[in-house]
């Protein structure tokens, strides 16, 4: 998605984004009572969304705890080379692990931070052994276990630009003499050879 698609999008658009955000199968009839628009205008919009990269993909949001993973954690990892090499070679064996939900490279101590799920602490000391800790080029791993998950993913936020509050938008109030100066003096400038008389108020 280019930095700037944000920046074109109306309030139609953002409105479909969030809705769509907050409930992916929601139907298209629904989608387009919600932004008041027409079905077929309001499916040709979402196209065009997906088109531009805005939309990448529809899924299910499943329950951890549900499919039997109670423990979650995150582990920071260091290695040991920072060629392109092993950072390839690394990258490329953690997304084979399915265990790691999420895989983040960061500046700082360490390199990598794994968003993990697991069914016990046994899991993940076997995970941490014999999966990541196996990996070539990995020099240390730091653990911390999830207590409770405060905010879930929800979306990106849509606001008209990131962090910048939209000032408001104000009327200039003229009098009816000035709105007419304003008039004159557009006229003289498109008939530069003419003459315009301007009666002076009292």
């Amino acid at each position: 998605m280019s930095s700037g698609n944000l920046l074109f999008m109306d309030d139609v658009d953002r409105k479909l984004l969030l809705s769509l955000q907050a409930n992916g199968r929601i139907s298209n009839a629904d989608l387009a009572r919600a932004v008041d628009l027409a079905p077929s205008s309001t499916l040709d919009r979402v196209r065009k969304l997906e088109e531009r990269g805005l939309i990448r993909g529809y899924r299910a949001l499943l329950d951890p705890t549900e499919l039997g993973y109670h423990v979650q954690a995150m582990v920071l990892i260091s290695l040991d080379r920072h060629q392109a090499g092993p950072i390839d070679e690394f990258e490329a064996r953690v997304r084979a692990v399915p265990e790691v939900v999420t895989c983040l490279h960061v500046t700082g101590r360490y390199d990598y931070m794994l968003h993990v799920v697991l069914r016990d602490i046994d899991h993940l000391r076997n995970l941490l052994t014999h999966s990541l800790g196996a990996i070539r080029g990995v020099e240390k791993q730091e653990t911390f276990l999830v207590l409770s998950t405060v905010k879930d993913d929800q979306g990106f936020p849509l606001a008209e630009s990131p962090g910048v509050a939209v000032p408001e938008r104000r009327t200039l109030e003229v009098s009816s003499e000035e709105a007419r100066i304003v008039a004159d003096d557009a006229a003289a400038s498109q008939n530069p050879g003419g003459v315009t008389c301007r009666r002076q108020s009292r």
